[in-house]
C-alpha cells in the first residue's frame, strides 16, 4: 500500500519502521497493559524518495530529524494505536510535504519617494520631541 504525497511521489509501505510502546498519562489499567503509543521511523537515505526530497528533508531544521538521517515522530494523543498509528503517518506526510514546496524568491524594491518622505517627517517629530525636553531640564 502506498502513501500519495504528490501527484509523482509516493511512500512506500516498506520504507515506514513502526514501534509500539506503552503510553503515559491517563487511561487507567489500559495504560500497564496495551502498548497504544506510536513510534514511526523513517530512514531519509534508505527511502524511495527522489533525491531532491531527501536532500531538503537532511536540510530542513526539525526536532524529529536525527543526524544520521532518520525521521522519528512518536504518537500518543489517543488511547487506540491505530489513531495514533493513523496520526503518525498524517504528521509524516505533512512533513515530506513541507519541503516540497519552494517559496518565490523576493525579489528587492527601492522605497518609494512617499515612504521616504514620511520616515523623515517621523524622526523629525521625534527630534522636536527630544529637544523640547532638554529645554524643559536646563530651565
Amino acid at each position: 500500500m502506498d502513501m500519495q504525497i504528490s501527484q509523482r511521489v509516493s511512500l512506500r509501505e516498506q520504507d515506514l519502521q513502526w514501534q509500539f510502546i506503552r503510553s503515559s498519562g491517563a487511561g487507567g489499567q489500559n495504560v500497564n497493559k496495551v502498548a497504544t503509543a506510536v513510534q514511526l521511523i523513517f530512514d531519509i537515505r534508505a527511502s524511495s524518495l527522489p533525491d531532491f526530497y531527501q536532500q531538503r528533508l537532511l536540510n530542513k531544521n526539525d526536532h524529529r530529524i536525527t543526524v544520521g538521517g532518520k525521521i522519528i515522530i512518536k504518537c500518543q494523543q489517543t488511547r487506540s494505536q491505530a489513531n495514533n498509528r493513523e496520526l503518525a503517518l498524517a504528521q509524516l506526510v505533512s512533513l515530506i510535504r513541507s519541503v516540497a514546496y519552494t517559496p518565490k524568491k523576493r525579489i528587492e524594491t527601492k522605497p518609494t519617494k512617499a515612504v521616504k518622505a514620511r520616515r523623515q517627517q517621523k524622526k523629525q517629530q521625534q527630534s522636536q520631541k527630544k529637544a523640547l525636553r532638554r529645554q524643559r531640564l536646563t530651565d
